[in-house]
């Protein structure tokens, strides 16, 4: 009897271990993930900034540069299949979600940069798969998540999303900090630059100072949040 108790326990020792490493190597996973993509995204805006005109063929090799970076991520993805069967997906989403909406913003950016139109859902799937099928499901939380990180300019069209998503409200309030540090921005070096000829080292400043409010308000949210949250 008491070998049988013993037997019971130490199979759930084991189960609560291979489920931790598990979810360590998933971390991992979409740490290197959100890497590549990451550097996917800054490859796409090297490449489209380095030449200020309309050249159709500059803008279709950022994109097929911008792909060729994200095959990394998709190799990777692979080797998350066998540890995401059936279940375990839901069971460890969380892990693998900050990745892949780091990876569904270069991919979006690639696929607007070649389309001029958003990604779909599907074509999204599509890209998260091989000839053996997906090599896990796409949430639609992650999908919308994934494009908010990326469509500013459609805040909009996600609003009538955020009381379904997880964390949606929050993405679209910092794209919404954003778009307004870039007005900020633009309007400061529209009105000066006019009145003036500033050197380029005097426009910095002028974005710094015209920037800095925000950040200040970034912070006092962020404290606010904090302490909100801990009392």
């Amino acid at each position: 009897m008491l070998n049988s108790v013993l037997n019971v326990f130490e199979q759930f020792r084991e189960d609560l271990d291979e489920g931790n490493d598990r979810r360590e190597r998933l971390i991992k996973a979409s740490r290197d993930v959100t890497n590549i993509s990451k550097k996917a995204i800054f490859l796409l805006h090297r490449i489209v900034l380095e030449d200020a005109t309309d050249d159709r063929a500059l803008v279709l090799r950022a994109a097929v540069s911008g792909r060729e970076k994200l095959s990394e991520a998709n190799a990777i993805f692979a080797t998350m299949r066998p540890e995401l069967v059936g279940d375990r997906f839901w069971r460890y989403q969380r892990q693998v979600s900050p990745g892949l909406q780091e990876y569904i913003e270069a991919l979006s950016f690639a696929h607007y940069v070649e389309h001029d139109t958003l990604i779909s859902y599907q074509q999204v799937q599509d890209a998260l798969s091989d000839s053996d099928g997906p090599f896990f499901p796409l949430t639609v939380s992650d999908y919308l998540l994934g494009l908010s990180d990326l469509t500013g300019g459609c805040k909009s069209d996600f609003e009538r999303f955020t009381p379904h998503v997880r964390d949606l409200s929050k993405k679209q309030s910092v794209t919404a900090n954003s778009l307004e540090k870039i007005e900020a921005a633009a309007y400061a070096v529209a009105v000066r630059g006019s009145e003036y000829d500033l050197p380029q080292e005097m426009l910095d400043d002028l974005v710094a100072q015209a920037t800095a409010r925000f950040s200040i308000t970034d912070r006092h949210e962020r404290e606010g949040g904090y302490i909100e949250s801990h009392v």
